[in-house]
């Protein structure tokens, strides 16, 4: 049911978009994600320096996403583009630019317009520094002049691509973001996010149909020639893997004011000064004992002391 709405709405932009076409080209193919599986189709076609294309997505939701556009070849190494990218949801976007290719740079401005009224403007530009290494800047600028950064690098090497980049918002934010994609068989591509993409479909160059991928069964020739303008039949019920999802800046929140309070601070306390104590000696009395001195009588004359009575005693005579 998906693929029968699918191929309608891809035929009505095929019919829609057709002018007289010498080269032209479809294709369908599958991805099949983390997210569901999502199936597509496109048809393009070039005449006089303009191509033409126009395709559709089905999401694994049911919706139904498409985009239709022209570009032109104005000059050697320069080109014009507008188209209409129509989403699920009926909204559309108008779309329109210029790029200018020279010496391995191609340098590119646009504009966008959506159905709501709002509007943006697009500039950026990729470069070629080597075989197989590519980078790219850019800026979109919304109507409330609020402008958005990215810059990316690719690296191919063998069947592996790997690319990585930065979304810097409008408040310094960043986000960002790094992917490889590996052909692993004809038409068979995966990712490093777990997608799987299948692609198949034909290539018609004038009368040469060449089978890309998966085999597909051609029956009338998808593109008829007539007198009449160019009617484009729709193309057999085929699938074209998804466009790659546009980068979205997601501005992270504002950060948390977090306080940390500061280490204690050692701080060193003097001890007090110490205090000089002092201790008078105790007065020690000291006794020293006078030593034993005889003192000898003077000499003197001995006298003869005749006997005599003192009161009642008779003290009889001696020298004196």
């Amino acid at each position: 049911m998906k693929l029968r709405y699918l191929v309608a709405a891809t035929a009505s932009l095929l019919v829609a978009v057709s002018t007289p076409a010498f080269a032209g080209w479809s294709g369908h193919g599958t991805a099949y994600t983390p997210h569901g599986t999502y199936n597509g189709a496109h048809y393009g076609s070039c005449s006089g320096g303009s191509c033409t294309h126009a395709g559709g997505v089905a999401n694994p939701y049911g919706g139904i996403a498409t985009n239709s556009g022209t570009v032109t070849r104005t000059s050697p190494g320069q080109f014009s583009n507008s188209g209409t990218a129509t989403g699920p949801n009926g909204r559309q976007v108008q779309h329109s630019g210029d790029t200018s290719c020279a010496g391995g740079r191609c340098d590119h401005t646009g504009s966008l317009s959506g159905s709501d009224g709002h509007s943006a403007t697009t500039s950026g530009s990729v470069t070629r520094n080597a075989p197989g290494q590519y980078s790219s800047s850019g800026t979109v600028t919304a109507a409330n002049g609020n402008t958005t950064s990215h810059s990316a690098s690719t690296n191919c090497a063998g069947s592996t691509c790997a690319r990585s980049g930065t979304v810097t918002g409008a408040d310094g934010g960043t986000v960002t973001h790094a992917g490889t994609a590996t052909r692993v068989a004809p038409g068979v591509v995966t990712t490093g996010s777990g997608t799987t993409v299948v692609h198949g479909g034909t290539v018609t160059t004038g009368s040469t149909v060449t089978t890309v991928g998966a085999t597909v069964a051609v029956g009338t020739a998808p593109v008829v020639v007539a007198p009449a303008p160019v009617v484009v039949a729709p193309p057999p019920a085929v699938y074209v893997p998804p466009p790659a999802p546009p980068v979205v800046y997601v501005a992270p929140p504002a950060p948390k004011t977090v306080y940390v309070a500061p280490p204690p601070k050692v701080v060193y306390v003097a001890p007090p000064p110490s205090r000089v104590v002092f201790v008078a000696p105790q007065a020690r009395t000291l006794y020293v004992a006078p030593r034993p001195v005889y003192v000898a009588p003077a000499p003197h004359a001995a006298v003869m002391v005749p006997g005599h009575w003192v009161s009642r005693v008779w003290v009889p005579p001696h020298w004196a």
